[in-house]
């Protein structure tokens, strides 16, 4: 079993950055897909951005493509969210999420994934 934590989440003005880390302990033989959410107060959890396990392969909603960037060192920890020109509606909990997979795709869906974080508060003042 694997526990993941969050960390790098803050209070940021629309237009900053912040980096968002997700480090993984417990059972790390295993290399794990990736995948980021967030969720916002009345709103369901959605997909952010993905990363396969070999870290070649990622994916990204819409609504932060070319604004988020998702990294790891290879199968190694830990696994970052990198979030430029912020804006008042990225303000969320961002989780981070590991699937335990031989195969190098990615994974968009919550339901893709068994492990979770706590999640780490983000938020974009106007």
């Amino acid at each position: 079993q694997v526990q993941l934590v969050e960390s790098g989440g803050g209070l940021v003005q629309a237009g900053g950055s912040l980096r968002l880390s997700c480090s993984a302990s417990g059972r790390t033989d295993v290399t794990y897909a990736m995948g980021w959410f967030r969720q916002a107060p009345g709103k369901e959890r959605e997909f952010v951005a993905a990363i396969g396990r070999r870290g070649t392969v990622t994916d990204y909603a819409d609504s932060v493509k070319g604004r988020f960037t998702i990294s790891r060192d290879a199968a190694k920890n830990p696994v970052y969210l990198q979030m430029d020109a912020l804006k008042p509606e990225d303000t969320a909990v961002y989780y981070c999420a590991a699937r335990d997979t031989v195969y190098g795709r990615v994974y968009s869906r919550a339901a893709d994934y068994g492990t979770w974080g706590q999640g780490t508060q983000v938020t974009v003042s106007s």
